[in-house]
């Protein structure tokens, strides 16, 4: 079981104080919420979380060890995988060459192997390709292998930046603002994908503005404002919460 806990976060930069005292866990299988608005600090706990940023203070623990200072690769390869706010494909690249550069984070065979296309490294690279199509039809982009990333819908490429994530076999997903874009249909949709991925025993920690697809999926929600944690709870409990409400629902 992959648990992730945020223990009294701490975030500055210079004099400005990004997060202060966060603290919030996500257990196996959860979709948690995380809502706020605009400059709230959401995607500063993402950064905190993957190495993108370390905390001022406090400590981030994952599956029974600390991973506060960890690089992003290192936690990478711990098994917290993310998406990103604006999509991060490698445009020119296939499908399925974006999900088997993620699936490279779990090789094996080193350097010498690969320059010299030893069996072993061909071998390797054959259950690459396997494991990475079998993210792409997991979330519904079987048919769309050998498209060039540039060349996908921008629903598909949104679900390709998931499938890639879910290509470095990771226990958790952050996912930041996964809807931002879609129609209200593909936003349904893909609370169905998101779904399907908590089946798999992953964890999800989703920033979200789209309040139908946060309240729709959601088993737990936290919500940031100015850096600090202002609500924790179940949706109908933050749907009719006054501090929330004042702060974001009610904008």
């Amino acid at each position: 079981m992959a648990n992730l806990t945020l223990d009294d976060i701490c975030v500055r930069f210079g004099g400005l104080q990004a997060l202060t005292d966060v603290s919030f866990s996500l257990t196996e299988g959860e979709v948690v919420g995380l809502i706020g608005p605009n400059g709230a600090g959401k995607t500063t706990v993402f950064n905190v979380i993957t190495g993108v940023y370390k905390a001022s203070s406090g400590k981030v623990d994952y599956d029974g060890s600390t991973i506060t200072g960890l690089r992003p690769y290192q936690v990478l390869s711990m098994g917290i995988a993310r998406t990103f706010q604006n999509i991060r494909l490698f445009q020119n690249m296939t499908a399925l060459e974006n999900c088997m550069v993620a699936q490279h984070s779990r090789s094996k065979v080193g350097v010498i192997g690969a320059v010299l296309r030893s069996s072993a490294q061909r071998r390797e690279e054959e259950v690459i390709a396997e494991k990475s199509q079998k993210a792409l039809d997991f979330m519904g982009l079987g048919d769309k292998t050998d498209e060039v990333a540039s060349n996908l819908p921008y629903g598909h490429q949104r679900r390709l930046e998931i499938a890639r994530a879910l290509a470095s076999e990771p226990q958790t997903i952050l996912l930041d603002e996964p809807a931002a874009g879609l129609n209200p249909a593909e936003s349904v949709e893909l609370m169905e994908y998101i779904g399907h991925i908590t089946d798999l025993g992953i964890n999800v920690l989703m920033v979200e503005h789209d309040m139908k697809v946060v309240m729709g999926i959601c088993s737990r929600i936290v919500v940031l404002d100015h850096g600090v944690m202002i609500a924790e709870g179940l949706p109908g409990e933050i749907r009719k919460n006054p501090t929330v409400i004042e702060a974001y629902l009610g904008q």
